[in-house]
């Protein structure tokens, strides 16, 4: 068959195997179709030539009539629920004709009856007819991983790769663990793909992707050691490689010798951005805020017409307890994204898809402009906050935008209208109405109103049963009502319900060792804590404090460093800051004080450890 079959988007199919399954009249249908698409003219599938324009010779196909005859009655065994026999009758046109994509519709239709033999049998026969078709070893190679015959895909992967173009190898070995994804012989398939690799990891274009791809093969078999000393080699072979990188990141936060990989790379003149702002990424959620703050703001002295970094950086320096400097960068994301097309904001995952297009609407500038309600609100200036809130028209983002006004209220003492204004937020679903309680007891916990805000949490667990946030939550308050027991109840069913919850680990923990109770006990939540959450500074604070509550002042000493490091939290500076009080070291104890008093002075454990150790500041 000439060429122009192949622009054919789905090739129809045979006729000497499908004579011996079709019905006389089913043979007949496809005859009268066949010969009527035969005879018609040529001039009336194209048209009349346009007037003064001289009428193009057709161009001749080699689809002749035997051929044609034989694909449409494959199309029909396939249609009619025969798809072995059209896999038979296209696989017989294609070895005639020796057409490639004809070898490939038989595939198409073995693999759409799931049969795997079948298909590996064509592309067998592909190769066969084309031994230098990449695609045929491709498809050989992909159908024994398919099958989980690893061994027997040797052969087909190490042709594919010598007979691909040198250009085109490095991208094509770095494609490679794809083709492993869903086999169920992961470690197989690392020892396979380190053997066929083999010959490419001393040549310079190779050595590097094919050391990322062992690598990466590695990681999918759950061996982080052997993928991180791939990695390793990697980035030696050639530090300005994002392969390496971007391993080093798939194996974070869990493998600490990954973060050398990583920033090792981004200290090179010309690294990409998209690695940086995935390692941001990491970093928050982590919740490791000081250092997602440093790559964030590289990225915008880099490249400062970007919006979404700035957007980033706000809410960073909102969590930090800094709202001059969220101000200063949500200001600059609002002007770059008010004069980029709306493609150029982020989308906000936890909304609605469905919301109306518009300015007032647009998710990225909703976003910033709460936002910058909130850095108001810290800084005092509630009519500046009421003003960056009646900017936001948008009925997916009302309770966000009653809770913000709320919390206004709150802060000047109108706790019921406060209360009122949340309430009468519009409930579309249950979601909805769990929101509105969750930000009525927020709301209360920020005022302190501790029996009001436990109330609430309890009625809500009555409605919504078997809700460990809500129930965590009222926890939370009853701890601070001084209700151990409950306080201990509530948690211990957080964690039967979801054994996985760090918080409730972290909150048990924590609150035991701050009372002096039960500190062996104490620091074994706080260690499965951290074993769920590894490196979360709130958890790494709580550490450091039942290691001080124990005697350990070194290893509370470590652990709070880090903690504060991470994330220059108030309550973890006033933890750390009491520690190296106790250790003697003043001077370092002090100048934490004053940080954490800079950022936030109405603090209560601040101010009560401040007092407690009559630190004159």
């Amino acid at each position: 068959m000439s060429s122009h079959a192949g622009r054919r988007s789905r090739p129809a199919f045979p006729l000497r195997h499908a004579r011996k399954s079709r019905s006389a009249r089913a043979l007949a249908a496809a005859a009268a179709i066949g010969a009527a698409l035969l005879a018609a003219p040529l001039a009336l599938a194209q048209g009349p030539a346009p007037s003064g324009v001289a009428s193009e010779p057709p161009t001749r196909s080699a689809l002749d009539a035997s051929l044609f005859f034989q694909l449409l009655v494959g199309e029909l065994e396939l249609r009619s629920g025969q798809p072995n026999a059209a896999v038979e009758v296209v696989l017989d046109a294609a070895r005639r004709t020796k057409d490639e994509s004809l070898f490939l519709r038989a595939i198409e239709i073995a693999l759409q009856a799931r049969s795997g033999d079948q298909a590996l049998a064509v592309a067998r026969a592909w190769r066969t007819a084309y031994p230098a078709s990449i695609d045929a070893m491709r498809y050989q190679a992909q159908l024994l991983i398919a099958l989980n015959r690893l061994a027997e895909a040797a052969e087909p992967m190490g042709a594919l790769l010598a007979a691909a173009p040198a250009a085109e190898r490095p991208g094509l070995i770095t494609m490679l663990p794809r083709m492993f994804q869903r086999t169920s012989e992961q470690r197989q398939a690392a020892e396979l793909m380190q053997r066929v690799l083999e010959p490419y990891l001393s040549a310079p274009d190779t050595r590097t992707p094919a050391r990322v791809a062992i690598g990466r093969a590695w990681l999918g078999a759950g061996d982080p050691a052997r993928a991180i000393e791939w990695a390793q080699r990697a980035r030696a072979d050639d530090p300005a490689a994002p392969g390496p990188a971007i391993l080093a990141l798939e194996m974070l936060p869990g493998t600490a010798a990954a973060e050398p990989i990583l920033q090792d790379y981004l200290k090179q003149p010309k690294s990409e951005p998209g690695v940086r702002l995935a390692y941001v990424r990491v970093l928050t959620s982590t919740q490791r805020y000081t250092e997602a703050v440093t790559q964030l703001e590289q990225v915008t002295r880099e490249q400062p017409q970007l919006a979404a970094p700035w957007l980033n950086l706000g809410a960073l320096w909102l969590e930090l307890r800094e709202p001059q400097k969220a101000e200063e960068a949500l200001k600059r994301y609002v002007q770059l994204a008010e004069t980029q097309s709306p493609q150029a904001t982020p989308a906000d995952d936890d909304d609605d898809n469905d919301e109306p297009a518009g300015r007032g609407d647009d998710r990225g500038l909703v976003q910033a402009w709460l936002m910058l309600a909130q850095a108001a609100e810290q800084r005092g200036d509630y009519p500046g906050a009421e003003a960056w809130l009646a900017r936001v028209d948008s009925p997916q983002r009302a309770l966000e935008v009653q809770a913000r006004r709320a919390s206004l209220l709150a802060r000047q003492d109108k706790i019921p209208e406060a209360r009122e204004l949340i309430r009468r937020v519009p409930e579309r679903t249950q979601e909805d109405a769990r929101a509105k309680v969750l930000a009525e007891a927020h709301l209360l916990r920020e005022v302190r109103q501790w029996n009001e805000a436990h109330e609430v949490l309890a009625q809500a667990n009555t409605r919504f049963e078997g809700d460990a946030d809500l129930i965590y939550e009222q926890a939370m308050t009853a701890e601070k009502l001084d209700r151990l027991d409950d306080m201990e109840r509530l948690l211990k069913r957080v964690i039967e319900i979801r054994p996985e919850y760090h918080h409730a680990y972290n909150a048990l923990g924590y609150s035991l060792a701050d009372r002096r109770l039960r500190l062996p006990e104490a620091r074994d939540l706080i260690r499965k804590a951290l074993e769920l959450s590894p490196g979360d500074p709130f958890i790494t604070d709580s550490m450091g404090w039942v290691e001080y509550r124990m005697g350990n002042r070194g290893e509370a000493l470590r652990h709070l460093r880090a903690a504060y490091g991470a994330r220059p939290d108030t309550e973890i500076a006033a933890h750390l800051a009491e520690v190296l009080w106790v250790d003697g070291q003043h001077d370092e104890a002090r100048r934490i004080l004053r940080e954490a008093k800079g950022r936030d002075a109405g603090n209560e454990v601040l101010r009560e450890t401040i007092g407690r150790l009559k630190v004159d500041l």
